[in-house]
């Protein structure tokens, strides 16, 4: 049974306050350095669309996004697994490295392939960072604050927008210089400076160590950093009992199954309409309000305005989840961020689109995380990680699109504000499909069953052989 905050003695949990907040602190800075690459492309866009020696049209800018989105697709499935070989906090410091230093790459890029090319390295970095981020913050925190620190981990990923949008405003706005966009970019690369900051912050797994069987390197971890008692027997994967090791093929037939397959259809559904919206508006957003006619600083405004909202807005929509239930919370926010994308193309006054901007934000980046978590607490314990690794996977198709579909309308004879009805419309779809799942969630699944004949073939081997040894003369 998952730990929840009820049922778990905090007098058990015996890692100090001080790890956690180092762990969670390493893990924040991390992903605010990626959400800086990934905003960065969208602050700079409208300028690199006027830069004159590439001469780039909407769908090769909306390619241009795609690159460290496709990146990111290839880093989440092979770079993350490298974590189970090399350990999860060598893996996340080499992609820590990756991504950064492949931001003065793009910076200097003289050409705009060599441009994608440095996105794509980016990008394999940033896709394998977050899942490695994210197991290192629930390990290292208290059940009862899993949900919360992890919701502040991942608000650095739109501050990290935050900042880029910042950034560019400061330097864009205020220099004639044609080649401008290449500063911001390369301030991407700074972070890679606190290396060594947050290689002395951040821990190895307790986890990863006890499961190499690297039981002394664990004890002597946990002694440094002060937990007591260890425990490895507590960290081990069970190969038994109702938490037993199911085949990846039963995994699947069992999210596929009579029981699951409408659930797993609109969790697909609405978490590929979520990432397009994210990617598709992070990109865009700043050239879309310049088509509207905003100038470049209030058209950089309004992408700082949707990403700030998102990252603290998230934390409301996450509270509001645990106590109302995530269903109806995520259908509300994506139904009023459809509704605030809609409005922004009418000739309100720029106070009234800050506060629509906001609620777009809300709709795309502070329901999608939630709705990934949503996900994953659906599916039974055997098959949460596979279930959510295939939405996720799926997903990013979207995040993809997302770019690819903005430089397709301004490219094509359809006025600016079919970026509205569009990116407008994807929310609105996100909240039919989590509309339509079943009011309860699926119970005694296939994989449950499996796992129960698991525990009972051990316990009868077991049984089998006591009875054996008795026979012995």
């Amino acid at each position: 049974m998952r730990s929840t905050k009820r049922d778990t003695p905090r007098a058990e949990w015996n890692i100090p306050n001080r790890v956690t907040a180092l762990v969670l602190g390493a893990c924040w800075f991390s992903i605010l350095a990626e959400g800086y690459d990934i905003g960065v492309l969208g602050a700079v866009l409208p300028t690199l669309g006027e830069y004159e020696p590439w001469d780039l049209s909407p769908m090769d800018l909306g390619g241009l996004g795609a690159y460290a989105l496709v990146g990111m697709l290839i880093g989440a499935l092979f770079i993350g697994q490298l974590s189970d070989l090399m350990g999860r906090r060598r893996v996340l410091l080499i992609a820590f490295v990756i991504y950064n230093a492949s931001a003065l790459g793009a910076a200097l890029a003289p050409s705009p392939e060599i441009f994608g090319l440095f996105r794509f390295i980016g990008g394999l970095g940033m896709g394998g960072l977050i899942p490695i981020a994210a197991a290192m913050t629930i390990e290292f925190s208290p059940p009862w604050r899993r949900s919360l620190n992890y919701t502040l981990m991942f608000s650095a990923y739109s501050l990290g927008i935050v900042v880029a949008a910042l950034v560019a405003l400061r330097v864009l706005t205020t220099s004639d210089d044609p080649e401008a966009w290449r500063w911001v970019v390369g301030i991407g690369a700074v972070p890679i400076i606190f290396l060594p900051v947050i290689a002395k912050m951040l821990p190895e797994s307790l986890e990863y160590q006890v499961n190499k069987g690297r039981i002394d390197q664990a004890r002597a971890q946990a002694e440094k950093l002060g937990i007591s008692p260890f425990n490895p027997d507590a960290m081990r994967v069970v190969e038994t009992g109702t938490t037993s090791k199911v085949p990846w093929r039963q995994v699947l037939a069992a999210i596929f199954s009579r029981r699951f397959l409408r659930s797993t259809i609109l969790f697909w559904l609405a978490l590929f309409c979520g990432l397009l919206l994210v990617y598709g508006l992070n990109t865009w957003l700043p050239s879309i309000m310049r088509e509207a006619g905003y100038d470049l600083g209030g058209a950089l405004t309004f992408l700082l305005v949707f990403s700030l909202t998102a990252a603290i807005g998230g934390l409301a929509i996450g509270w509001a989840s645990d106590r109302y239930g995530p269903r109806p919370v995520l259908i509300t926010f994506y139904i009023l961020g459809g509704i605030g994308t809609l409005l922004l193309m009418m000739d309100y006054p720029f106070a009234v689109n800050m506060v629509l901007v906001g609620f777009a934000g809300l709709g795309a980046i502070g329901t999608s995380a939630i709705l990934t978590g949503y996900i994953t607490d659906y599916y039974p314990p055997n098959a949460r990680a596979t279930a959510a690794g295939w939405a996720l996977s799926f997903a990013r198709v979207g995040a993809i699109m997302g770019p690819i579909i903005g430089g397709w309308i301004a490219g094509s004879a359809l006025g600016f504000e079919w970026n509205f009805y569009i990116f407008a419309a994807v929310p609105l779809v996100a909240a039919i499909c989590l509309a339509l799942l079943p009011k309860e969630k699926p119970t005694a699944t296939a994989i449950e069953v499996q796992a129960a004949r698991a525990a009972r073939s051990s316990e009868e081997s077991a049984g089998a052989r006591g009875e054996a040894g008795t026979d012995r003369p």
